[in-house]
């Protein structure tokens, strides 16, 4: 296995970024709607109360927001009044702006920045958050050390997406599944196999093979509890998230690999995106609060300056 250096790591995460930016939002079904919405509300919801949920956050800072699903949809929902965003990633940025602009958000600041060297002042926020990004991070130790310094006293981070070590061996076992049976479920819904790839851009077609490279960490939830811990926050509170939803959502993403993307049936991608939410509300109603938080696929890191 390559073995990167921490410049390497944020170079390959850079590059990497830049040219899967464009296509992001449909590769992942990020949705900016309703559905969005009610998507990262319960996420908070999860681990914030009511009346912090109520009183919502005056500026908040998102790290690696990519293309916005996180904060974007918190801001539509009302929960963050004047947003700033970061990614290492120009095409991320350009792409999260665009974003804000359609949705008449034009007033979220975004700009390029790396996590383990952010250009604000102290105490400038009352919210970081972020969304899958804690796995890319070199240097953890020095970004939550930013994060602390940049939050205002009583202020909250916010890491949802992260993978967990042990849930994301468990969900080999559909992806395994769904490679083995992807040729014959495309056989089954008739649709043809996917296009071959190209781009005019040889290193384009190069940046997008990085993709390998760009996830360094996975954690056991006392791995993120001991670096919050370390940075100096308090009330610190790790969950599980997704289980059912998560196999089945790599099941079924996998199969459609083998597939050209614009031939897969209607009723098929109706089905998988219905039968998604359906088990995320099971895995939150029935198996969040039961279950250990490492069994789950993600977890949801919360924490808080203290006032003092």
């Amino acid at each position: 296995m390559t073995v990167l250096s921490p410049d390497e790591i944020r170079d390959v995460n850079t590059r990497y970024h830049d040219v899967a930016a464009a296509g992001y939002d449909a590769k992942w079904g990020i949705d900016f709607g309703e559905v969005g919405q009610r998507q990262v509300v319960s996420k908070v919801a999860k681990v914030f109360t009511p009346a912090v949920l109520s009183q919502g956050f005056g500026r908040a800072l998102e790290i690696g927001a990519g293309t916005g699903y996180f904060s974007l949809n918190l801001k539509q929902a009302g929960v963050i009044d004047e947003l700033v965003c970061t990614d290492i990633s120009p095409g991320m940025v350009e792409v999260l702006n665009a974003n804000a602009g359609r949705l008449g958000l034009g007033a979220v600041s975004a700009t390029r920045a790396d996590a383990e060297s952010l250009p604000f002042a102290d105490a400038s926020f009352d919210l970081v958050l972020g969304h899958a990004v804690l796995h890319h991070l070199p240097d953890l130790h020095r970004s939550f050390s930013e994060f602390h310094r940049v939050l205002r006293p009583g202020g909250r981070i916010l890491f949802a997406g992260e993978p967990s070590r042990v849930g994301d061996r468990i969900a080999q076992v559909p992806k395994r599944t769904a490679g083995v049976l992807g040729p014959i479920w495309r056989r089954a819904v008739g649709a043809p196999p996917p296009p071959p790839q190209s781009d005019p851009d040889p290193d384009h077609v190069h940046d997008h093979s990085l993709e390998a490279f760009v996830d360094i960490h996975a954690f056991m939830p006392q791995d993120l509890s001991r670096m919050a811990r370390r940075a100096g926050f308090s009330a610190v509170t790790v969950r599980g998230e997704e289980l059912l939803a998560n196999w089945f959502g790599w099941f079924n993403r996998v199969l459609e690999t083998h597939a050209d993307p614009a031939q897969v049936p209607m009723l098929w991608r109706q089905y998988a995106f219905h039968g998604y939410l359906a088990l995320q509300r099971v895995d939150r109603v029935a198996l969040e609060p039961r279950l250990p938080p490492w069994l789950f696929y993600n977890l949801l890191l919360s924490a808080q300056r203290p006032d003092a």
